[in-house]
């Protein structure tokens, strides 16, 4: 008899028949959501295989024997591979990726040659064969792939779908083997119906309450999205101006779609941390606590490290992060698409649980055009052949359904009927637009325009123009928000800011562009350097956001020297200045946008890296080293944020988190850790510490490391030795090109 995996703490070894058609039924069942049962069925019969051999087992037994050592493993993926090809050629990916990640079909091809030359594994085949191990070969017509999966993109993207299924399912059934008490946890979140019980029940006690202006576009629009409910599944567009309730409604729409036709989850992304615990907030406070919302970022798992790996909920929600079962999923764009195009086992594993879903992407105007050709096809491909729904949510809208440049995504619905209209209505804020002949602003003068307002928030392109607005101001109370913060930083900044606001007092903010997408905070004035058109709306969304002033104010500023980061932020800065000198905009006409991205994108190169060549040549490892939608060039840094010391900051109970003691903690475990060669939690430890994180260009950090600044921490760490200011961040050596916001 041969074993998949050796003695669990009952005392039982994992049977390999067992193992194999465990995991080929439970592969099976999820691909077929997208029609790739027997094919992924296939894989799971096949993928350990090469357990079998004398060779295997002896390695098993030595684990057993010796427990405390580490013992050098086995080759067991090469019998499967060379058996997949019996079947067709397509399986080999999965079955040799499916510990390592799906390989380039280049490599893959080599590596067949070098497998072939080895006479012992089909030696092991002939004696599967003999012991009903290996699965016959499909009879001739029968077709292991769906009839959707004829073009080479169609095929790369189905053969990543199957390969999580298969990568889940394996998982699964070792789980239960060796841990049968985390199984058990992973039971118990609520169903779609609950949820969405839930939403009506909290919308219904908001009903008739307040009969204002925005709490009736806030109705209108939640009606909207229930009545849009009923249309077939494909792409949405929730087109809704700031303070419309979008969050609230788009969940809506999404839980009331999803049961009506049948889907299985809502996966939420937005764009960046400082907005996903805000969107994750609201969830909650309309489906509940505990495992109502699954949260998967890297803040999230903070969180819960700190919470206890033990505690019941926070133990699901590590569990549920790896497979995405739960009913609703709050995640990164860049957790999203780096999942949809990567390659790892880890990052694929949760993709098969996107077939039959609704995916509302927020502000959608923030995916990177130098990327758009590649998410846009991968989009297209899970609403046409997998049954999902899309719904793009902004109050600026590209057009992605007809743009030049790009394959359009074809029939992409308005959720709400007329959104110009209300626009019109929830108008809260006017432009104080440059003229053409006025001259640049220096930073002394948007200091003192600052300086002549209670409450005012300056936003500017680059952090070397936040930190010298920063020292014009010369305001000992004011605030600094930009990514030289580390995130658990920002979030008590943000704080502090909330709290200001809400009390009335005096409150002034210098910023990069991290407020702008759907930051809630709200002041009387914003000022905005001149930049694409879109951010600059997306800056006067926290103005007045609440509607309770008569009007506010939006300043925009050409700034002395100009300065815009390069590329297509740049190219968009410019044709706003352009669509200047043809008039002042109306900035509350959706279809100022339409115009403005129809102009934008031809300009630009939308697959920069050339991400979709790429998969038509099914190189899965170059994709995914390719695809990376935040700047690669820079190093992460862990920094001794340790928190806010003052007064307001007690106050507002800010001083409840022990950042000095979870610094401190973190260090030290990681380095214990990875001494111990216990990858897995290193890895949970490297999550943990992204609150305390800064991304330094590669620039920045070799001269930091001439200066002593910079050492590296075991793994893919580095930690900051140098100053760490409590309202400027990471003091860095300076980068008169540095860009990153």
């Amino acid at each position: 008899m041969a074993y998949a995996h050796s003695r669990n703490a009952q005392g039982l070894r994992h049977d390999l028949g067992e193992h194999l058609h465990a995991v080929a039924m439970l592969a099976a069942s999820y691909a077929e959501a997208f029609g790739g049962g027997e094919f992924a069925r296939m894989a799971g019969l096949l993928h350990d295989i090469g357990k079998a051999s004398p060779a295997f087992q002896a390695y098993l037994a030595a684990c057993e024997r010796e427990p405390e050592r580490r013992h050098r493993t086995v080759d067991h993926k090469g019998a499967g591979t060379l058996a997949a090809l019996e079947h067709t050629d397509e399986l080999a990916f999965l079955v040799h990726g499916h510990h390592g990640g799906l390989p380039d079909k280049a490599a893959l091809i080599t590596r067949l040659k070098e497998l072939r030359g080895r006479p012992e594994l089909a030696d092991l085949l002939a004696q599967a064969a003999k012991s009903d191990l290996l699965p016959q070969r499909n009879a001739p017509g029968d077709a292991l792939f769906p009839e959707f999966a004829s073009s080479e993109l169609a095929v790369e993207t189905f053969l990543r779908m199957a390969f999580s299924a298969l990568v889940d399912a394996d998982h699964l059934d070792t789980e239960r083997h060796f841990s049968p008490e985390q199984t058990a946890v992973r039971e118990g979140a609520p169903d779609l119906s609950t949820l969405a019980a839930r939403l009506r029940a909290a919308q219904q006690s908001l009903s008739g309450q307040k009969s204002d202006p925005v709490n009736l576009v806030r109705d209108e629009v939640y009606r909207a999205c229930l009545d849009a409910a009923r249309l077939a599944p494909g792409f949405f567009r929730l087109t809704v101006p700031t303070g419309g309730g979008k969050t609230r409604s788009g969940l809506a729409f999404a839980l009331e779609h999803a049961l009506i036709h049948g889907l299985r989850r809502v996966a939420v992304a937005v764009p960046f941390l400082t907005i996903t615990d805000q969107t994750a907030t609201v969830y909650r406070d309309v489906l509940g606590e505990g495992r109502a919302v699954l949260e998967h970022h890297s803040e999230a798992s903070a969180r819960d490290d700190e919470a206890g790996s033990q505690e019941y909920d926070a133990l699901w929600r590590r569990l549920a992060t790896q497979t995405w079962d739960a009913a609703v999923v709050v995640t990164t764009t860049v957790q999203l698409f780096e999942s949809l195009l990567g390659r790892s086992t880890r990052a694929c594993r949760k993709l098969h649980r996107l077939a039959r879903s609704v995916i509302l992407l927020d502000e959608v105007q923030t995916l990177p055009p130098p990327l758009l050709d590649p998410i846009l096809s991968v989009l297209r491909e899970l609403v046409a052949n997998y049954g999902a729904s899309v719904v793009l949510c902004t109050a600026t809208q590209p057009v992605f359904a007809k743009a030049p440049g790009f394959e359009p995504l074809g029939d992409v619905r308005e959720i709400v009927p007329d959104p110009a209209r209300h626009f019109r209505t929830l108008k809260r804020v006017a432009y104080d637009w440059p003229a053409l002949s006025e001259p640049e602003w220096d930073w002394q003068h948007v200091a003192a325009v600052m300086r002549a307002e209670p409450r005012a928030l300056a936003i500017v392109n680059t952090k070397s123009h936040a930190l010298a607005l920063l020292d014009a101001l010369h305001d000992p109370g004011a605030f600094h928000l930009s990514t030289l913060l580390c995130g658990a930083h920002r979030r008590d900044v943000l704080a502090l800011i909330r709290g200001r606001l809400e009390r009335g007092e005096p409150c002034r903010v210098v910023s990069t562009q991290v407020v702008e997408a759907g930051v809630d905070i709200d002041f009387p004035v914003v000022l905005r350097a001149m930049g694409p058109l879109d951010r600059i709306v997306q800056a006067a969304g926290r103005c007045n956001r609440e509607g309770r002033l008569a009007q506010g104010r939006v300043v925009v500023f050409k700034p002395a020297g100009g300065g815009m980061p390069p590329g297509p932020y740049r190219a968009a800065g410019d044709l706003t200045e352009g669509l200047l000198r043809g008039g002042i905009p109306d900035m509350d006409d959706p279809a100022l946008f339409e115009r403005y991205f129809g102009s934008l994108f031809p300009l630009l190169s939308l697959d920069a890296k050339e991400i979709q060549p790429k998969r038509r040549r099914f190189s899965y490892e170059a994709v995914a080293a390719a695809f990376r939608m935040i700047d690669d060039d820079t190093l992460p840094v862990i920094v001794p944020y340790r928190g806010i010391a003052t007064a307001e900051a007690a106050e507002a109970g800010l001083h409840a988190i022990d950042h000095a003691q979870r610094y401190d903690d973190l260090l030290r475990d990681i380095e214990s850790a990875v001494a111990r060669g216990s990858v897995g939690l290193a890895r949970r430890l490297y999550e943990r510490a992204q609150p305390y994180v800064v991304a330094l260009r590669r620039r920045q950090a070799e001269e930091a490391q001439k200066q002593g600044l910079l050492s590296e921490l075991p793994g893919a760490l580095w930690k900051w030795e140098g100053g760490y200011d409590v309202i400027r961040g990471l003091v860095a050596p300076r980068d008169p090109e540095e860009f990153v916001i």
